[in-house]
């Protein structure tokens, strides 16, 4: 069987061929891809932390929710604070109280300072404890703005527009200040690739790469290379339009330019496939079919070319179908 094969490709090896298209080959240059994958990540991820401690009594958002900047996410109350109030309204009312019979005292202090009964200094110390008390009630009316403000940071906002990824809290929880009770994404989302050191080189800000898997878009280009090496890897960020973000950290296959060579490129229409052989007819230096070895697809020009490992040579002419 083995020797009827080979008689078989010394035939058509010499075999003549007529045909009107033809293609002198040269080497070119082409350029080798790197595949690896990225995940996508969101420009910005921030948490929704509370800014008072206490009860989580509301917790309006669930995981992928999309909310604006400053939407209400969550409502913590501490109920300390309501009885800080009225404790803060009672010496209000008792200081007020206090405020009315001063100005009383006051009022008969200058009555019988016009008779000469009383003394200056006496009606001083009566206006005195009027602007006292009024200070006070000043302060007081203060102190109940500041606890006011502090039940009113029970809200918890959402810091950016965006979409909400976790949350880890639960209503009915006790929270601390400063505790996330949501985490967003939002300002727009970007590729995050971890490239082996080896090719950081080849890289620079600016290049395009190949998308696969990134919805409409076909291409995008590297943004930010990260000078840090983490783990034998080069951290870089990739822009894409239209990347989408149903799915946070979701991987995406890339294909990245790491290197330039040269190689023999036939165009697709050349070649034959028989027999699970590859075959391409010459025109030059011989006539015939002759069996190539390929490798990789590259395109140019939209045209679809195969690289020949073996069985062509620089200057050889090729048939065109």
């Amino acid at each position: 069987m083995k020797t009827q094969l080979v008689g078989l490709i010394g035939l058509l090896a010499t075999t003549p061929v007529a045909s009107a298209d033809s293609l002198t080959l040269a080497l070119q240059p082409v350029t080798d891809w790197k595949a690896v994958y990225g995940q996508i990540e969101p420009q910005t991820r921030l948490p929704a932390r509370a800014r008072l401690g206490g009860t989580l009594v509301t917790l309006d958002v669930a995981e992928g929710d999309r909310v604006e900047a400053g939407q209400v996410l969550a409502r913590v109350v501490d109920e300390k604070l309501d009885l800080r109030l009225r404790s803060i309204d009672a010496q209000e009312q008792s200081l007020q109280s206090q405020l009315v019979n001063a100005q009383s005292e006051l009022e008969r202090g200058e009555a019988l300072l016009q008779r000469g009964v009383t003394t200056v200094q006496r009606l001083d110390a009566l206006r005195t404890q009027v602007d006292v008390l009024g200070g006070q009630i000043e302060s007081n009316r203060a102190e109940r703005s500041v606890v006011e403000q502090q039940a009113s940071e029970g809200d918890v906002l959402a810091p950016i527009t965006g979409l909400v990824l976790t949350v880890p809290a639960a209503a009915g929880a006790v929270v601390m200040p400063g505790e996330s009770v949501a985490t967003l994404a939002g300002g727009g989302f970007f590729l995050r690739l971890a490239i082996p050191e080896r090719h950081a080189r080849a890289l620079a800000e600016g290049d395009e790469i190949a998308i696969d898997g990134a919805g409409d878009s076909a291409t995008g280009r590297i943004a930010r290379i990260y000078p840090q090496i983490e783990n034998g890897r080069v951290s870089a960020d990739v822009s894409v339009e239209g990347l989408s973000d149903a799915f946070v950290a979701a991987r995406v296959l890339v294909r990245l330019a790491v290197g330039s060579r040269t190689a023999l490129l036939v165009p697709q229409n050349a070649i034959t496939t028989r027999a699970g052989l590859d075959f391409v007819t010459l025109n030059a230096p011989q006539q015939g079919e002759r069996v190539v070895m390929l490798g990789q697809r590259h395109e140019l020009d939209g045209n679809v070319l195969r690289e020949v490992l073996s069985g062509l040579s620089d200057g050889d002419t090729v048939v065109l179908k």
